[in-house]
Order: C-alpha cells, then sequence, then structure tokens
C-alpha cells in the first residue's frame, strides 16, 4: 500500500442527487474514500471535504465547535444550490455533526447515514484516566495534552493496522487516520456532544445507524442511544461483528458502503424504505 499522507478535498461529480461525506476528528478524507468511490459508482455526486477546523491539523488555541458546524453548514448550502437532493454521511465525530446539521435544516437533508457515532467514549481502548481530562481542561495543562493515538487505530484488520502503524512511527504528516487530537479539541467535542444530544429528537430524516459491536472507542452505548432518541420514524441499524472503531476503512467497509448505497438510494427516490420496518435493527454475522 503507497503512502497517501493529507489528502485534499474529494468531488466526484456524477448525478443530480448528492452526499456530503463528514470525516471524524482530527482525520482526513482518506477515511471516508471508500465509501466515497461506492456512491459515486451507484450515480451520486460526492463531497469529502478535508475540514480545516476539526480535521487534521493543529488545533486553534481558542478553537469552538460551533466553527466546526459552521464550516459542515458552509458545505452543505454549497451543494444544495447545485444539486436536486443532499443526504449526509458522518463518521464518529463527523457522525455527530451530521446530526446536529440535519436537526437544524430539517427537511432539507434528504437523508442520515451514521457511522461510529461518537457520544461515549467508552470503547476497550480508551484510557481509563479519560475522565480526568475535563478537569484537566480547566488547567494550563490543556495546551500542553493531547490524546495520542495507538494501536489498535480503531482498525480490525491486521494489515491494514500494520500498515498504518509503519505510517505513524515514519511521517509526522501522516493523516489517514488520527495522530493526537489535543486537549482543547477534545473538549469542545464534548460540547457538541452535548448540544446535538439536545437536537437528536428534532430529526425527522429517514436514518441509517451502522455501529461496530466491538467498537474501541465508542460502544454500540452511542447506536442505541441514537435510535432511542431520534425523531426519525424510519430508521435503520445495522451491528458488524468483524470491524472496530473505523468501519469505513475496516473488514467490512463494503457492508458500509453496501447499506449506504442501499439506504440513500431509497431515500431520495421518496420511497416507503420497503426493505425495513419503522425501526429495523439486523446484526451481521
Amino acid at each position: 500500500m503507497e503512502s497517501i499522507g493529507v489528502m485534499k478535498h474529494i468531488d466526484l461529480v456524477k448525478g443530480e442527487d448528492a452526499v456530503l461525506l463528514i470525516h471524524g476528528l482530527s482525520g482526513s478524507p482518506l477515511e471516508m474514500q471508500f465509501v466515497a468511490r461506492a456512491l459515486y459508482k451507484a450515480g451520486f455526486s460526492v463531497r469529502v471535504p478535508r475540514f480545516v477546523n476539526h480535521g487534521f491539523g493543529k488545533a486553534a488555541r481558542f478553537e469552538k465547535w460551533q466553527e466546526w458546524v459552521s464550516e459542515v453548514e458552509e458545505h452543505f448550502d454549497e451543494m444544495r444550490l447545485r444539486y436536486k437532493t443532499v443526504s449526509v454521511c458522518g463518521l464518529c465525530i463527523g457522525a455527530v455533526l451530521a446530526m446536529k446539521l440535519a436537526a437544524d435544516r430539517k427537511e432539507e437533508v434528504a437523508s442520515l447515514s451514521l457511522f461510529s457515532t461518537s457520544l461515549y467514549f467508552d470503547g476497550w481502548n480508551i484510557p481509563w484516566y479519560r475522565f480526568l481530562l475535563n478537569i484537566g481542561y480547566y488547567t494550563p495543562f490543556r495546551y500542553l495534552y493531547s490524546y495520542r493515538e495507538c494501536a489498535p487505530y480503531g482498525i480490525k484488520n491486521e494489515q491494514l493496522r500494520s500498515w498504518i502503524s509503519r505510517e505513524m512511527g515514519e511521517k509526522s504528516t501522516f493523516a489517514s487516520l488520527t495522530g493526537k487530537i489535543p486537549m482543547t479539541r477534545l473538549h469542545q467535542a464534548e460540547k457538541l456532544i452535548k448540544a446535538a444530544k439536545r437536537s437528536i429528537p428534532e430529526i425527522a430524516t429517514p436514518t441509517l445507524i451502522i455501529h461496530s459491536l466491538e467498537d474501541d472507542t465508542s460502544t454500540v452505548r452511542s447506536a442505541n442511544y441514537v435510535e432511542r432518541h431520534i425523531g426519525s420514524k424510519k430508521v435503520r441499524k445495522v451491528l458488524l461483528d468483524d470491524s472496530y472503531h473505523n468501519i469505513t476503512m475496516d473488514n467490512q467497509k463494503g457492508i458500509v458502503a453496501e447499506e449506504a448505497v442501499r439506504f440513500i438510494k431509497e431515500a431520495v427516490a421518496g420511497s416507503n424504505l420497503s426493505y425495513t420496518a419503522e425501526f429495523d435493527t439486523i446484526r451481521i454475522a
């Protein structure tokens, strides 16, 4: 596998129905590349921005989560002017941003796909001292500490994980996955999560939730919370059993892409999502 480094925007133009994909916290478009190409092959126009405000790179000293929301809105508004419909997909904190957008923009969002939604950082690879970070934020320590991603990097696939480990060790600018997240940015993520949780009941958009049962960052508790509180009457939840957190890159990325393509196609066609019940949960075994 070749080194890729920091990716710029992915813009794939095809049909009049479009999809905006939002990468994770301190991440890059590479996280969403596989799903983006599957959607493009299925006839959608696709955009995966490299988000400056919550993406890879040094966090601003006084960064605010509202700036992350504004950046997502800018891309969404531009796409709304160009395309008949715009659906939104998000990974991790990108899923939280997607929910906030859907709650605020209501029927403007054609469909919503949430991958590894992170409302709780309670996965098995999260450090035991995670709860102390909110206390540490209110000290000068907040400008010194960064959470460094460690093995397995949200990846169960051993070959891909080995490659990522080599790349992260050799290249300080490698950004296929999060290298480290400053404490200031983690604090803003917590604030975003609180705001998004309050707005979940306002989401009426058809919603696809995909989460791994072995997620090392956020357990299925986050997916269950969305399913229980969302205002939408059309919800499909898919649970994966052979992936960790980065499901758009891991062993079952093909299932993630297939589910997203099928769900978004039926949503934009105005169908009744006939292959699901109003609330449908399946487990991929």
